[in-house]
C-alpha cells in the first residue's frame, strides 16, 4: 500500500454548553490546522435535525474564504431529501468561491422517518433518491433542462434553461457514497467518483469489514472499466485510524473503540445529541468499520493488513464526533507525523 492522499472527516459537532456558533467556528480552525499539516481534504457529515452541521455548502464556502489548497468535501448529502437544482446552483457557488475545491459525495439512501418533514413521494425512497440524483448531475453537468415554450418574465420562448453559476470541473469532482456492491456499481454506470463510509451492508457470511470494502472498491472499478474504457478515478475510504503516542492517548482511543463496539453508531456523541437509531445490535449484513489503535507501530500494521484500506487510493480519517478541536487537532497532527509517513504519505506542498 502506498498512501498517496490523506484526508478527514469531521461531524463540525457542537454541545449544549457552548452551542452550534462555537462548534461552526472549530470546525474551520480544524480544516485551518489540517492544511497546515498537509491534509489534502477535508469532509463534513450532513445530519438533520442534530448537535451536527445540517448545511455543509455554505460551511464549506466560508472554510473556503480561510483556506488555499485543501480540498472541501461532502460526505454524504442524501438526494432524497435534497431539491437537485436548488443543490446544483448552491454548490455552483460555493465551487467558485473557493476556486474549484469542492468534492461532492451524494448517496441514495434515505430515512423514512424524514418523509413527513421533507414530504412524502409516490414512489420508494431510494428511487426518488436515485432520480433526483440524475436530475442533480444533469444539472451540474450543464445540460439543457427545460426549454421555454411561452412567455417568461426575461426568457423569450425558445430560451435554453441551465443552472448558473455553472462552474465547468465540479462534475468531474461529484462521488457516490455507497455502502454497498450495487451503489458503487452504479456510481461506474454514472461516472462519477466513489467513497465508502464506516456502515457498509449486504455482507457476506463471514465476510470482515474490510474484504467486502475491498470487493465494493474491485466491482467498481470493473464496472467502470466495462462502462468507459478507461481509467476510472481515485477511490476514497473513511476509517477510524487512531495511532496513540502516549499511554495516555492509547488509553483514550481504546476506550473509543470498546464504546464503538459496544455501543454502535451511538458511542462518542456530543452532549444533548440524539441516540442514533443504529446501535451496536445490526441487523444481518450490515457492519460498522473496526477502529484501528495503538501505538503507530502498531496501526501502521493493522492497516496494511487491511484489505479494504490497501485498495484505496485516499484514506480519509473518521475524527470521533465527540471530540473537540484540541483533541482532533493532536489526532491529525499524530496521524500525520506518525502512521501515515509509514504508509508512503508525504503532505502536500
Amino acid at each position: 500500500m502506498t498512501l498517496t492522499r490523506l484526508g478527514f472527516n469531521t461531524r463540525v459537532s457542537f454541545d449544549d454548553d457552548h452551542g452550534p456558533g462555537r462548534g461552526l467556528r472549530d470546525g474551520i480552525a480544524l480544516f485551518r490546522a489540517a492544511e497546515a499539516l498537509g491534509y489534502q481534504s477535508g469532509w463534513v457529515y450532513q445530519r438533520h435535525f442534530d448537535h451536527y452541521l445540517s448545511s455543509p455548502l455554505p460551511f464549506l464556502a466560508a472554510v473556503g474564504q480561510h483556506t488555499h489548497r485543501i480540498r472541501l468535501g461532502t460526505a454524504v448529502l442524501p438526494m432524497r431529501y435534497q431539491d437537485p437544482i436548488l443543490l446544483a446552483e448552491a454548490a455552483g457557488t460555493a465551487d467558485l468561491l473557493v476556486d474549484g475545491r469542492l468534492e461532492l459525495a451524494v448517496a441514495t439512501g434515505a430515512n423514512a422517518a424524514f418523509d413527513a418533514v421533507f414530504g412524502a413521494v409516490g414512489t420508494d425512497a431510494r428511487t426518488e433518491a436515485q432520480r433526483r440524483q440524475e436530475r442533480f448531475l444533469a444539472a451540474v453537468g450543464g445540460e439543457t433542462l427545460h426549454v421555454v415554450d411561452g412567455p417568461a418574465q426575461g426568457a423569450p420562448p425558445g430560451t435554453e434553461l441551465r443552472v448558473t453559476p455553472h462552474s465547468p470541473g465540479l462534475l468531474s469532482r461529484v462521488r457516490q457514497g455507497a455502502a454497498s456492491l450495487s451503489s458503487a456499481v452504479r456510481a461506474a454506470e454514472l461516472g462519477i467518483g466513489l467513497i465508502t463510509g464506516t456502515v457498509l451492508h449486504d455482507l457476506a457470511e463471514g465476510e470482515t469489514f474490510g474484504e467486502y470494502q475491498a470487493r465494493i472498491i474491485g466491482a467498481y472499478r470493473s464496472a467502470w472499466w466495462e462502462k468507459h474504457g478507461t481509467t476510472p478515478p481515485p477511490v476514497a475510504v473513511a476509517a477510524s485510524i487512531l495511532p496513540g503516542p502516549t499511554a495516555e492517548l492509547r488509553e483514550k482511543y481504546a476506550a473509543y473503540d470498546l464504546q464503538r463496539r459496544t455501543e454502535g453508531m451511538a458511542a462518542s456523541r456530543p452532549k444533548g445529541a440524539l441516540t442514533p437509531v443504529i446501535t451496536a445490535d445490526l441487523a444481518a449484513g450490515l457492519r460498522i468499520s473496526p477502529v484501528f489503535h495503538g501505538t503507530p507501530d502498531d496501526v501502521v500494521a493493522a492497516v496494511l493488513a487491511d484489505p479494504g484500506l490497501a485498495a484505496a487510493d485516499e484514506v480519509v480519517l473518521f475524527l470521533p464526533p465527540a471530540f473537540g478541536l484540541a483533541e482532533n487537532v493532536r489526532l491529525l497532527t499524530d496521524l500525520a507525523t506518525t502512521a501515515a509517513p509509514a504508509l508512503g504519505w508525504a503532505p502536500a506542498a
